[in-house]
């Protein structure tokens, strides 16, 4: 029934709650100083609550990566996984939840055992799932900025990757959209590689891929700032955190409109979103029915 276009929608992308974070940043000390969320569950929870006041309700929720800040075999990483369980526990129950894994949910260098281990907690590292004609990807980014320590995992997505967009070509699907946890790109698809966004062969392959088979938009997290370009069509969307800004921007979650044509998305602090809810440009859009 979801391979069918039945009108425009909407989605919640949000990204990095990380708890342990704001705590580790404040004190300098990332590797060992995330013994406090109390910030992040506050966060998570406004995040919660803003989007259980949404009407209509939105398709889904989906979380780019970064759960939690303990690294796999950390200290605190149990606690904060169970902390955000128990947050996301009291979302509406008609909006389900994606994640993403993210490089503190698998490891920078994930192995099988720490993506094993993810899945246990969250759910496949890769899938695909359809809604009202639209084809969602959720990928696992970790395997394209280093799978030195699981080469035949990386194989895998690539080969199952291959195979889905095969099926959303034979589908005749309305659009097709990706969620990973590092951006493609930052702002410009030949910048420099750094932390942040993927190696320069690696993007170029991955963009090149993308944009023959159709896809529309790329969003992701990671970054805890706003940010996005394109690359020949191909949107490139980079959401700010639920939890620690490393910039300017608000704690917040993007909203994301599909239409017939096009996909438009806006970000809004949790305040904004708690109090005011989705503006009338974009129910406008959803309510114009094919």
């Amino acid at each position: 029934d979801e391979y069918k276009w039945k009108g425009p929608f909407y989605f919640i992308q949000g990204a990095d709650p990380q708890f342990g974070l704001m705590k580790a940043w404040a004190t300098g000390d990332t590797k060992n100083g995330d013994d406090e969320w109390e910030e992040e569950i506050k966060l998570a929870e406004q995040a919660v609550q803003a989007i259980n006041k949404l009407n209509p309700k939105p398709r889904f929720f989906v979380l780019c990566g970064d759960l939690i800040h303990g690294m796999p075999g950390t200290q605190w990483r149990k606690d904060q996984e169970q902390d955000l369980k128990n947050v996301l526990k009291n979302t509406d129950q008609d909006i389900p939840l994606v994640f993403v894994s993210g490089n503190h949910d698998i490891g920078n260098a994930p192995t099988r055992e720490t993506i094993d281990d993810y899945c246990k907690n969250w759910g496949d590292d890769y899938f695909s799932f359809w809604v009202g004609g639209v084809f969602f990807l959720v990928l696992n980014s970790q395997l394209y900025f280093d799978s030195s320590k699981c080469p035949e995992l990386k194989q895998a997505q690539d080969a199952w990757l291959n195979e889905q967009l095969a099926v959303a070509e034979k589908q005749k699907c309305k659009h097709i959209i990706v969620f990973q946890h590092i951006p493609l790109f930052l702002r410009n698809p030949d910048e420099d590689h750094d932390y942040f966004n993927l190696e320069k062969s690696v993007r170029q392959e991955i963009m090149e891929k993308f944009h023959k088979a159709g896809i529309k938009a790329v969003f992701s997290g990671h970054y805890h700032r706003n940010a996005g370009g394109s690359y020949r069509g191909l949107e490139m969307v980079v959401s700010s955190a639920i939890g620690c800004q490393l910039g300017e921007d608000k704690h917040g979650l993007r909203v994301v409109i599909v239409t017939d044509e096009k996909i438009v998305h806006r970000y809004y602090s949790l305040t904004e979103l708690s109090s005011q809810g989705i503006e009338k440009e974009l129910l406008e859009m959803l309510a114009k029915q094919n």
